[in-house]
């Protein structure tokens, strides 16, 4: 049985996980429980527009407007993840944490247009069976870290991995200079 959930904290990659699609990976959280853990790359944009495979929604994403790479998992799929504006639950919003969770992209969305505060569409997710992410962690695959909102919805997605270590209080804060390659440190 999982003791504590980590439902809405960060994933960051240590540089042992030096391979796609997880290298330099920031992923949020959305669902951690027994049967394992469902997250997103939030650092990982891509060149594809969402008004280009999603028109309906592309007033409602938060710049830049594009698609991020959400994980390896369900690629041909689109997930949303949404911070609402009040702590009411809007219909097609489902909560992670806080006033960030999925967003049902079948719903209509002039029906949670006021509801949105920021958005974000991933294709694809990073996904987990029971007890996989627990052993990768033990690994030292992945720093668990508490997330913040504008983390989902960083104007720089590239920069995040640096910054989100650069915010820790111990030996973390130390790899947000670690190289791009060590080999030519």
């Amino acid at each position: 049985m999982t003791a504590t959930t980590l439902t809405g904290s960060l994933l960051v990659a240590t540089p042992i996980l030096d391979e796609p699609p997880f290298r330099r990976a920031v992923i949020l959280l959305l669902d951690h429980d027994d049967d394992g853990a469902l997250g997103v790359v939030v650092n990982r944009a891509a060149d594809l527009e969402v008004d280009r495979v999603l028109a309906d929604w592309s007033d409602s994403v938060s710049e830049p407007g594009v698609l991020f790479m959400g994980g390896p998992v369900g690629t041909d799929s689109a997930l949303a993840v949404a911070e609402i504006t009040d702590q009411s639950d809007p219909p097609g919003w489902r909560e992670c944490f806080g006033r960030i969770g999925l967003l049902d992209l079948d719903a209509p969305p002039a029906l949670l247009a006021g509801a949105i505060r920021r958005m974000r569409i991933f294709a694809g997710y990073s996904g987990w069976g029971s007890g996989q992410l627990e052993d990768e962690i033990t690994e030292g695959a992945w720093y668990v870290v508490p997330s913040e909102p504008d983390d989902v919805f960083s104007l720089a997605p590239e920069t995040l991995w640096r910054r989100v270590l650069r915010r820790q209080r111990d030996e973390m804060a130390l790899l947000a200079t670690y190289p791009d390659d060590p080999s030519h440190n």
